[in-house]
């Protein structure tokens, strides 16, 4: 089943040019049936790559989403034109008197800040308490699941001696979790970060279960026991040269950068990158969309975020 999204968004040709089934919203108006509301709540600098990302990732489903981007009022992006932002993109204000049937935050290149540093803090503090009584699930990403954890559970970050950059291999701990369902026992993700969260901290908290991580890129996967939280410090949306734009970034800046791991063949970043994640990253956002959103969310929403009894 389709994407329901803006007829003029960008991503919308994208989608349709690898054969995605975009539904556009003048065609899903004639249709009788409600529509999965999700909403993006979009952090990161470029947003028409992020959401293009992650509405390919939503698209493969037998489920009807329609999307509902928001970004912050405190924090104005200067990579995205203020007409794409007018045009497709509403404020938390706009937006807090409804209900959704699940949300997604995004990363942020802002690792380097402490929480309360970063300008838009106070205002994210707000839609995730917001979202405990309006969302049915909520998916954190990246630099926004170590914001969650820290806000929800009191989990801190710590800065790492060396960027974890690359294409790590990872291992599930809960094979009968629904979100897992489908996993092999080992499977690949990027991840793109100077900060993390420890195992100790997160044994600690009794409604929370870590799902999976790795030896050498750490926890990557943890809920809470009523999949209400979902937390994803990887980047599964990544595309298949997002990492290397980002290397190639730094080294224009004259960073002191190594190479993504396992990413470039024989480390040569002059040869094309192997895509081995995409598989995972559709599995696990179809996972969240069908069983932390789908089979929990009421089929009217004004019911309070709790499913129907009739």
């Amino acid at each position: 089943m389709p994407l329901n999204i803006s007829d003029n968004l960008p991503a919308v040709r994208i989608l349709e040019d690898e054969n995605i089934f975009v539904m556009k919203e003048t065609r899903a108006l004639h249709q009788d049936i409600r529509p999965l509301q999700i909403l993006i709540f979009n952090l990161m600098p470029v947003k028409i790559t992020t959401e293009t990302q992650i509405l390919r990732l939503l698209s493969n489903t037998p489920l009807q989403v329609e999307i509902t981007l928001i970004y912050t009022k405190m924090h104005l992006s200067k990579n995205t034109p203020r007409e794409h932002l007018d045009a497709f993109y509403k404020t938390f204000d706009d937006v807090s008197r409804h209900k959704y049937d699940g949300m997604i935050i995004t990363g942020a290149p802002i690792e380097h800040l402490e929480f309360e540093q970063v300008d838009y803090w106070e205002e994210m503090t707000r839609i995730m308490k917001w979202a405990d009584h309006h969302v049915t699930s909520t998916m954190f990403i990246c630099w926004a699941s170590q914001a969650g954890l820290y806000y929800h559970y009191g989990i801190p970050k710590y800065m790492v001696g060396e960027k974890i950059f690359g294409v790590f291999n990872h291992r599930i701990y809960n094979k009968t979790n629904i979100l897992m369902r489908g996993f092999d026992d080992e499977f690949l993700a990027p991840h793109s970060r100077y900060t993390e969260v420890r195992r100790e901290d997160i044994e600690k908290v009794s409604e929370l279960e870590i799902l999976a991580d790795s030896d050498e890129a750490g926890i990557y996967l943890v809920a809470s026991r009523d999949l209400k939280r979902v937390f994803v410090t990887g980047h599964s949306e990544y595309d298949p040269l997002t990492l290397k734009s980002e290397y190639d970034r730094d080294i224009a800046k004259g960073l002191d950068i190594r190479v993504p791991k396992n990413y470039f063949p024989h480390d040569d970043p002059l040869k094309q990158p192997m895509v081995r994640w995409r598989s995972h990253a559709n599995l696990l956002f179809s996972n969240w969309l069908n069983y932390c959103v789908y089979q929990i969310t009421p089929y009217i929403l004004e019911n309070g975020g709790k499913p129907d009894t009739a």
